[in-house]
C-alpha cells in the first residue's frame, strides 16, 4: 500500500494504473475509520478495480461554529484498517496541497438537492463537500466512487453533481453500518458520553417506529413523522433538529408515504448532532 501526500504524485499514480490497465475506485472520507468505512472498502475492492482511499478533513464543509478543530484525527489506526482492507493507494493530502494559497476562488455547487435539511441547517455545507468530491475525482480519475447511505442526502447530491457534469464515474451507495443497538456507526459517536451513547439509539428507534407503523398501513407521512418526534423526547439527552419523510430522490417532502420515501432525521444527543435515515 502507497501512501500519497501530493496531487502530482497522485496523478503519477493514477497514470501508472491506467497503464497497467486498471480500474480505479475511489472511496472519500475524512478518516476517523470504522468499521462502516471498511464495508466502503470491500464494496470497493468488489469492482475489480484499485482502491483509493481519500483521508482529508476537508476545512470548506465545516461552518463557523462546528467542530473542524476537534474532529477526530486517527491516521495510525486508519493505516491499519486499510492495510486490512487490502487498500492500495492513500491519498492523504494537507490543505495547502488542496487549497493553494489557502483559499479557492472557484467552487461547485449543487443547487437542486443541496438547499433543504442538512443544507438549510449548515449554509456552505454542500459547496465544501461538492468542491472537495469535484477536486478528488479530477486528481484520482476514478470509474467508480462508492458513498456510504447513512449521509443520503450527500449520496444524493453527488449523484447529481456527478451527473450535471458529465464525469464518467459509477457512484456506488453502501448500506448503512449499524451497532447491534442499531446506532448507526459515526466518527462523531466516539463524542459521546456513555450515557449519551445509550440514548443515541432513541435514532434508530425512532425510524424504526415510523416503519412499523407504515407496515401497519399508516401512510399519512405528518402522523409518521409526528410518531418519530415523540419518540425522540423520550430520550433525556435529545433534542430534535429535524425529521422529515421525502422522496428519494428529489428529497422533497411528500404527504402520503409510500414504499421507497425515506425518513430523515438529525437530533442533537447532548452537544453531539448525529443524523440518520431509514427507506421505508
Amino acid at each position: 500500500m502507497k501512501v500519497i501526500r501530493s496531487a502530482a504524485e497522485m496523478h503519477e499514480a493514477v497514470a501508472a494504473v491506467k497503464r497497467a490497465g486498471r480500474r480505479i475506485a475511489l472511496v472519500p472520507t475524512m478518516g476517523a475509520l470504522h468499521e462502516g468505512h471498511a464495508a466502503l472498502l470491500r464494496k470497493a475492492r468488489e469492482q475489480n478495480a484499485a482502491v483509493i482511499v481519500s483521508i482529508y478533513v476537508n476545512p470548506t464543509q465545516f461552518g463557523p461554529n462546528e467542530d473542524l478543530s476537534r474532529y477526530p484525527r486517527t491516521f495510525d489506526a486508519d493505516l491499519t484498517l486499510c492495510i486490512r482492507e487490502s487498500v492500495d493507494v492513500i491519498f492523504a493530502p494537507t490543505d495547502a496541497e488542496m487549497y493553494p494559497g489557502g483559499q479557492t476562488t472557484a467552487w461547485v455547487e449543487e443547487q437542486a438537492l443541496a438547499k433543504r435539511l442538512e443544507g438549510e441547517r449548515r449554509p456552505g455545507h454542500f459547496r465544501g463537500v461538492c468542491t472537495i468530491v469535484a477536486k478528488l475525482f479530477n486528481l484520482t480519475e476514478p470509474h467508480v466512487a462508492v458513498f456510504g447511505q447513512k449521509d443520503f442526502q450527500q449520496l444524493k447530491v453527488i449523484e447529481r453533481m456527478t451527473r450535471d457534469l458529465s464525469y464518467p464515474i459509477q457512484i456506488v451507495p453502501v448500506p448503512t453500518v449499524r451497532e447491534p443497538d442499531g446506532l448507526a456507526l459515526s466518527s462523531r459517536n466516539q463524542y459521546l458520553s456513555a450515557e449519551e451513547r445509550a440514548q443515541a439509539v432513541v435514532l434508530y428507534r425512532a425510524l424504526g417506529i415510523a416503519q412499523d407503523l407504515f407496515n401497519g398501513g399508516e401512510h399519512n407521512a405528518h402522523r409518521l413523522q409526528t410518531a418519530m418526534q415523540r419518540t425522540i423526547q423520550l430520550a433525556p439527552a435529545a433534542r430534535l433538529d429535524y425529521v422529515e419523510i421525502v422522496e428519494s430522490e428529489t428529497l422533497l417532502p411528500v404527504h402520503e408515504a409510500k414504499a421507497g420515501n425515506v425518513a430523515l432525521l438529525a437530533v442533537h444527543i447532548g452537544k453531539t448532532r448525529l443524523i440518520d435515515n431509514l427507506i421505508l
